[in-house]
């Protein structure tokens, strides 16, 4: 076997839903370890070790990435009933832990008497992380907060470790009633599946399913009453263990969506609420400023009628008035300059659109604070050359067609590479490749006097160079396209 790689990634989990969504106060995070697995590299194994909720719990899975899908068949000892961690707590589920923090149900554990656990299961992940939880039943959507083993790698282990920063369980007190948790008297021969069908419809209840999800959660009631019929009247264990199943699906629906609803509700009643006091805040704003224009008003026509009754004060008046004409006429100047200033910058950004629309039509082209950087890529190159492809010469030709309208930009061809081979080889290609753009688009018209070249080598990626898509996108020639016609950043 290979041995273990030991590289740890970190895979942060992205904050997800709309700006005023807040983490669920039902939910919790953790952080584990996953392993990537190779597809085609055969079967390995990992050891399940008890957190400190099950000390006494060992296990192992034997893991084998193929293609389009991972098998995972797991064996565990040393499982206690879990129903330790509350009545309500029935089952264990094995689950799938994506770096990213998505969790995948691989199924419950059979467990027998003895405290011994398998299942055998599937996920389309080739990189996650194997934990078991103690569930209320089988169908739940995300683990509890109970985990009770978790993967860890062991020598010989034949995969990369990654870290899973952050993902999400739900809280205990999710599944127990407000007051005391869901008291269920366990009969061993009444299938496992029918007590679970009773614990998650009885939990739908508790999450208001009933008002947020009816008609899933009619169809829960409906499916519960037929597994009860089932049982009632001694039906072979398939047939009552196939209807608990199904109402236990039905049921975690059910609350699933109430949970959902519950949430949009309390959104939108604390969009409502805020909707009001804008309106309330704008109703009192209008009626100052209405208060403001009458004080306003009534000072205006008090100075009017002093102004009226004091022919002596006419000259002064005409003076004041004169100084008054020329005050709004030096505005009226300032607001003329400032308006021209505006427009000249309005058509800077204009321009700048419209050449950053026309460069993106031939090649990727992306505005910055240093300007239009206009992307070529190397496979406009010959492998290891500085020669330009007849397609790269044709694309320059429609560059330098649309720089040849502006006779005040300038350009600067700016090459990279990535890390393979020696820093010196890879400067001199980059300057090499820059220098042929620089070349091609003067001998296309554009004046040599206003295009610069240089070579940054593997200095400055935009990509990882660990992989050949990261390296790919670091070789490449920016032509920076700049100057006072285009102004600054659209950004800005």
């Amino acid at each position: 076997m290979k041995p273990l790689i030991t590289t740890v990634f970190l895979a942060a989990v992205a904050t997800a839903g709309a700006a005023s969504a807040q983490e669920s106060p039902d939910l919790i995070s953790k952080s584990t370890k996953a392993v990537g697995y190779q597809v085609g590299g055969g079967s390995t194994k990992v050891d399940l070790v008890g957190t400190d909720l099950l000390p006494g719990g060992v296990g192992e899975a034997k893991v084998e990435a193929k293609q389009g899908a991972t098998t995972v068949e797991v064996e565990c000892k040393g499982l206690a009933s879990p129903a330790k961690y509350g009545t309500e707590f029935l089952t264990y589920v094995l689950w799938a832990v994506s770096p990213e923090g998505r969790t995948d149900n691989l199924g419950k554990l059979v467990v027998k008497e003895n405290g011994e656990g398998t299942r055998k299961g599937s996920t389309p992940m080739q990189t996650f992380s194997l934990i078991v939880t103690a569930e209320p039943y089988s169908a739940v959507r995300l683990p509890s907060e109970l985990v009770v083993l978790e993967n860890e790698v062991r020598e010989g282990t034949k995969g990369r470790l990654f870290v899973v920063d952050n993902y999400r369980l739900m809280k205990k007190a999710q599944y127990q009633k407000k007051a005391n948790p869901l008291a269920l008297t366990m009969d061993k021969k009444v299938p496992l599946e029918m007590y679970e069908a009773r614990n998650a419809f009885e939990i739908a209840t508790l999450n208001e399913a009933e008002k947020y999800a009816p008609d899933i959660f009619v169809k829960a009631a409906a499916s519960l009453k037929m597994a009860e019929n089932s049982l009632a009247s001694k039906a072979n264990k398939k047939e009552i263990i196939t209807r608990a199943t199904q109402a236990i699906q039905f049921s975690e629906d059910a609350r699933a969506l109430a949970v959902q609803r519950e949430e949009e509700e309390r959104l939108a009643n604390e969009r409502k609420a805020a909707e009001d006091a804008q309106r309330e805040a704008r109703a009192r704003a209008d009626e100052e400023a209405r208060q403001r224009a009458e004080a306003q008003a009534a000072e205006q026509l008090a100075k009017q009628q002093a102004a009226e009754a004091s022919q002596q004060k006419a000259e002064a008046d005409a003076a004041r008035a004169k100084a008054e004409l020329e005050r709004q006429a030096a505005l009226q100047n300032e607001q003329a300059a400032k308006d021209a200033a505006k427009q000249a910058e309005e058509e800077k950004a204009q321009l700048r659109a419209k050449l950053l629309q026309q460069f993106s039509q031939v090649l990727e082209t992306r505005d910055t604070d240093r300007g239009l950087v206009v992307n070529m890529s190397d496979v406009l190159f010959d492998t290891g050359k500085y020669t330009l492809r007849q397609e790269a010469r044709e694309k320059l030709a429609r560059i330098a067609g649309i720089i040849l309208n502006y006779p005040g930009l300038r350009l600067e061809a700016e090459g990279h590479t990535d890390n393979k081979g020696s820093e010196e080889f890879n400067k001199k290609l980059s300057e090499q490749r820059a220098d042929s753009v620089r070349t091609y688009l003067a001998a296309q018209g554009i004046p040599a006097s206003s295009i610069t070249f240089s070579g940054k080598g593997f200095s400055i990626p935009v990509a990882s160079n660990d992989t050949s898509s990261g390296r790919q996108k670091n070789r490449r020639v920016e032509l920076i396209v700049s100057g006072e016609v285009i102004g600054t950043s659209l950004a800005e």
